[in-house]
């Protein structure tokens, strides 16, 4: 009974049932935001093959480097490394200079990395920031240089050179690789997504000229796409064999010319060959191995700023 004067407070509606979570399956964790995956058997059996499949030329190389020239004409050939290595490495310095060819691999790869990487981001900066006529135009004009073939400019390219005086000496491969179209559109996308403009803004405004701007703010931000774009530029400089065979001759050679000298003769020397090859390879493989690791740390903070 409730007292006089006083009203009862309606029933409250019978209150649904929640329905018990479910149990996870036997075997499995449930999921947490946050936590690491791990993958299973599949991945790591993709994995493995795509890490053997990747390795296994420069194991072949190894092999024919180490097996005389009989030894790789067996059927089925031998995939274990054999005892002539240093006796081919003996052949391969008899045969071409490959120490000055190293050393001129060295200072032209190295002249072009950095040229490259100076001048590319100079105009990443400018295309991705800067404001001025044209800028729309410029940036496709350079662009479009991609889809032209570079073997059209070879010829006017050496007659310039020789205009210039330069045949058989090393400018005539560094000068023009010093700047490339893909390393302004590669850097001018990495610093639209990782330079913000406020940062730019407030330079304006404490009195920072466009020159401070870049060395103050842009270089720091810019340098982990700036190692990305420097070791594929090495790569590519050291690897090139078309055009410094054209502009250069044995006696100023770079390593993929001096490699053209080896195994001569009726039957060529594979094992020598190789073993050159190897020699050449040797220093790309060192590069990577030391700036990897950074390298690779560099594109995932950009993707993960992006």
């Amino acid at each position: 009974m409730t007292a006089p004067g006083t009203t009862e407070a309606p029933p409250r509606p019978p209150r649904p049932d929640r329905p018990s979570p479910a149990a996870p399956p036997r075997g499995r964790r449930p999921s947490r935001a946050g936590r690491t995956l791990h993958a299973g058997p599949v991945a790591y059996a993709i994995l493995i093959i795509a890490v053997l499949v990747s390795a296994f030329p420069f194991y072949w190389t190894l092999v024919a480097a180490s097996r005389s020239n009989a030894d790789l004409a067996q059927v089925p050939p031998t995939l274990v490394p054999g005892p002539h290595l240093i006796r081919n490495f003996e052949a391969v310095l008899e045969e071409a200079d490959i120490g000055k060819a190293l050393l001129n691999s060295l200072i032209v790869s190295g002249s072009i990395t950095l040229g490259t990487v100076l001048c590319c981001t100079l105009a990443g900066f400018a295309f991705a920031k800067l404001r001025f006529r044209g800028r729309g135009a410029l940036l496709a004009l350079t662009v479009g240089t991609m889809m032209i073939p570079p073997q059209l400019g070879v010829i006017p390219l050496f007659m310039m050179i020789a205009e210039l005086g330069w045949v058989n000496q090393l400018q005539s491969v560094i000068l023009p690789g010093l700047v490339s179209a893909f390393g302004v559109f590669f850097m001018r996308q990495y610093l639209v997504q990782t330079l913000p403009d406020e940062l730019i803004e407030a330079a304006r405004v404490d009195g920072a000229s466009t020159a401070r701007i870049f060395w103050s703010i842009v270089v720091p931000i810019a340098r982990p796409g700036m190692a990305v774009l420097g070791l594929l530029t090495f790569m590519a400089a050291w690897n090139d064999f078309f055009w410094p065979v054209v502009a250069l001759t044995s006696s100023e050679p770079t390593v993929q010319v001096a490699l053209r000298q080896l195994g001569g003769g009726y039957v060529h020397d594979q094992s020598v060959i190789m073993a050159g090859t190897l020699l050449g390879t040797l220093p790309v493989l060192l590069v990577f191995g030391l700036l990897g690791r950074q390298i690779v740390g560099g594109i995932m903070q950009g993707a993960v700023k992006g």
